[in-house]
């Protein structure tokens, strides 16, 4: 497989903070023109058999796929496993401990929005979680919109749930050593998502690439939806510096809200290698068609 292969290796379902159903984005990734697809919901692989069955009912080649949260120097991390084993259950069991906190966030969060006036939010944003233990501030943020409070779910975020806003409430994820070792153990591909989202100097990044890189880590994401054509740029020379493998992929969320459609990215750069070359063995291939 080559770099220019439309691999779409991250994007999100109704089983955390999508909107759309497994079989309904392997359907949109079979029409948007992707060639190999990964689900890679939210601390959680409970919609892995689903999607494989429906990207194979679809011809769509397949990779496993979560993304997991990780705390790093005070901020949150998002590290992308590949190529796992499901079923594994030391992953399974730490996912679950890593969701565990969410409700209670989500209730501090509703106490900040109802001190500026905002009420029933835990309530509300409740109504958009199909995975009521993956309640995020993505539905409260669908639920702000929905009520009229805000336009889109980008004003949300800039006037109440980022650091600093009413809504916002920190929380301590898994170590990124528990992460990586998660994902090796159950025999899949540690990947760090999209790395220009995350505010840290350039020592802290250094820091938290060498740290990853040390762990076992193997890929970083060069071309996703929110980095823009200079940011890819940048992240592959890391991917070189710290000889990693490339991932691509569109963090697609909702028709409605996602700035990237599945499959729509441009291809990596060039001279890099990429994830879905060293896992090979690990995809479910698409049936042959007659």
């Amino acid at each position: 497989m080559t770099p220019t292969l439309n691999a779409d290796l991250h994007c999100h379902s109704v089983i955390s903070d999508g909107t759309l159903t497994p079989e309904e984005l392997a359907q949109r990734a079979k029409d948007k023109g992707v060639d190999l697809w990964a689900l890679t919901d939210h601390d959680e692989v409970g919609g892995q058999a689903r999607a494989m069955a429906a990207a194979e009912a679809v011809g769509l080649d397949y990779l496993t796929g979560v993304e997991i949260s990780v705390s790093f120097l005070e901020q949150t991390v998002h590290i992308v496993g590949l190529g796992f084993d499901a079923s594994n259950e030391p992953l399974r069991q730490g996912l679950q401990r890593t969701r565990g906190g969410r409700a209670q966030r989500a209730h501090e969060m509703a106490n900040g929005l109802a001190l500026v006036g905002i009420k029933g939010a835990f309530e509300g944003a409740l109504t958009y979680a199909g995975n009521r233990d993956l309640i995020s501030r993505t539905h409260f943020a669908r639920f702000l919109v929905e009520t009229g409070v805000c336009k889109d779910t980008y004003e949300v975020f800039r006037k109440y749930l980022t650091e600093g806003k009413p809504g916002y409430v920190p929380h301590r994820w898994a170590t990124l050593k528990e992460a990586v070792s998660w994902i090796r153990d159950a025999g899949g591909l540690a990947v760090v998502a999209h790395p220009a989202r995350y505010k840290f100097s350039a020592n802290e990044e250094f820091a938290l690439f060498t740290e990853f890189k040390g762990l076992g880590g193997q890929g970083v994401e060069v071309v996703t939806g929110s980095h823009s054509a200079a940011e890819s740029v940048t992240y592959a020379d890391v991917a070189r510096e710290f000889d990693l493998a490339a991932s691509r992929g569109s963090d697609f969320h909702c028709p409605q809200e996602s700035r990237t459609e599945l499959g729509n990215l441009p291809p990596l750069p060039a001279q890099l290698t990429p994830v879905w070359a060293l896992l090979q063995d690990r995809i479910q291939r698409a049936p042959a068609r007659p």
